[in-house]
């Protein structure tokens, strides 16, 4: 493995070589792998890629016979992406060398061929989707993603008549909602722990619970990379960025709960201005918390840099129809509504008033929360700061949408109305055609 990574001009690392030393030993009795499965835990951006790319390589050019091995990761896109967007690119340039064949990106078909009958193909994430086929290397790629034992099911009983096959399991530490890596963290612990040298081999980088998570030495004791690919300035960045839990899991190693906050608390008040007032041309939004005990109402504008204001929130829902009738007296505009949320049921009474109603789709409503949530990590929006958006924003969760997310306010952990309108304005002012004229600077009064 070494050899290839050298010869293609990505040389390993010392972790690296640690593992493929170890996690490439032959069993000297039956020349079999001694490790069935080799599983690391790694921070992110220390290697991972390259180490799998070759351990692939290796299996494809050298076992001296043809070899399938398949690459997955959280969700077949994923894996697709990975494999075609990433891994590909760095083996064309030595085609000749690697006896590469082909490449097929035919979607539901991906996979590299050699010309000596070995592939690397895609698991699309299916618990069926190994049937049929028979596995010699499986890697499963950011394993920190899976809740259940889908991607399992698919490979082990695909290697079964394999007896030189390997699993090759790569991931970041994830929460505690990553039941199958937390079950295998237990297990390669206890095999370490027993001194195991056969079955599954493990390997972790991490920092103990206890560690200062500023201390540059922590950083050195569980990053594999820093120093080579990795640098403390991009670290201590990481550190000013990132909320505790995501930069404890992504550069530290270790496990963290899965009640983080989606938007980080430092992003968030960067944009967070006592003064940010929408300028010019309004959208308005509506939203209604699920026990519909309280509503929210925001304006936004479009430019030049979108920006969003908290008008009214309050106790049920019976005032907004003559609320928003006022406000769009005063300043025209449309309004927005989630069509399939707890507002969905006002649009009839607001187009009653008199109101210009935008319902929005679902895919509009993903479109909104994934634009909303960009804008403040890049700090290209402005909100006025107010302590109900303030805690919105803290008790915010989300729901995976296919391979996308929205907010959610079944899980939050507090009353996200704001919030939510605040998206959805965000979302209307930019994507609207909108003709009103904004002469107050400040509508929480009028």
């Amino acid at each position: 493995m070494a050899a290839i990574a050298e010869r293609i001009g990505m040389p390993f690392m010392a972790w690296q070589t640690l593992i493929a030393m170890i996690g490439g030993e032959l069993d000297p009795r039956t020349g079999l792998p001694a490790y069935r499965e080799v599983a690391v835990t790694v921070p992110r951006q220390s290697g991972k890629t390259t180490l799998i790319l070759m351990w692939m390589l290796q299996r494809v050019l050298g076992w001296g016979k043809p070899q399938t091995v398949v690459y997955s990761a959280q969700t077949g896109k994923d894996a697709r992406e990975k494999l075609l967007d990433d891994l590909v690119p760095l083996l064309e340039p030595h085609k000749k060398t690697l006896g590469m064949r082909r490449v097929i990106r035919t979607n539901g078909s991906e996979k590299i061929s050699f010309v000596n009958g070995s592939r690397i193909i895609l698991l699309t994430g299916m618990a069926d989707a190994g049937h049929g086929k028979t596995v010699d290397l499986a890697i499963k790629d950011e394993f920190f993603a899976d809740v259940d034992d889908r991607r399992d099911q698919a490979l082990i009983p695909a290697m079964m008549t394999r007896p030189d096959a390997q699993i090759l399991t790569m991931s970041t530490m994830g929460t505690e909602d990553s039941v199958p890596l937390n079950r295998k963290i237990e297990q390669g612990r206890l095999a370490v722990g027993a001194g195991a040298t056969s079955g599954l081999a493990y390997f972790e980088w991490s920092a103990d619970v206890d560690a200062d998570p500023d201390d540059p030495k922590t950083w050195w004791g569980c990053m594999p990379a820093l120093g080579y690919t990795v640098t403390e300035d991009v670290v201590r960045h990481a550190r000013m960025t990132l909320t505790d839990g995501e930069f404890r899991r992504a550069f530290l190693n270790q496990l963290t709960k899965s009640d983080e906050r989606v938007l980080p608390a430092g992003a968030w008040d960067l944009v967070c201005k006592p003064d940010a007032a929408p300028e010019g041309q309004l959208v308005f939004s509506v939203d209604v918390n699920p026990e519909r005990t309280a509503s929210s109402i925001v304006a936004a504008s479009a430019g030049p840099t979108p920006t969003a204001e908290l008008v009214e929130h309050r106790a049920s829902t019976g005032w907004i129809p003559a609320r928003a009738r006022e406000l769009s007296d005063r300043h025209g505009g449309q309004w927005v509504v989630d069509g399939s949320g707890p507002a969905g049921s006002l649009i009839p009474d607001l187009e009653r008033a008199g109101l210009t109603v935008h319902p929005m789709t679902a895919r509009e409503m993903i479109d909104a929360c994934g634009g909303f949530y960009d804008g403040v990590m890049d700090g290209a929006l402005r909100l006025r700061k107010n302590p109900k958006l303030d805690e919105a924003a803290a008790g915010a969760a989300k729901r995976q949408v296919g391979d996308a997310w929205a907010w959610t306010r079944k899980n939050a952990s507090a009353d996200i109305s704001p919030l939510v309108a605040a998206t959805l304005a965000i979302w209307g002012a930019t994507h609207l055609s909108v003709s009103s004229i904004y002469e107050d600077k400040d509508l929480a009064v009028i």
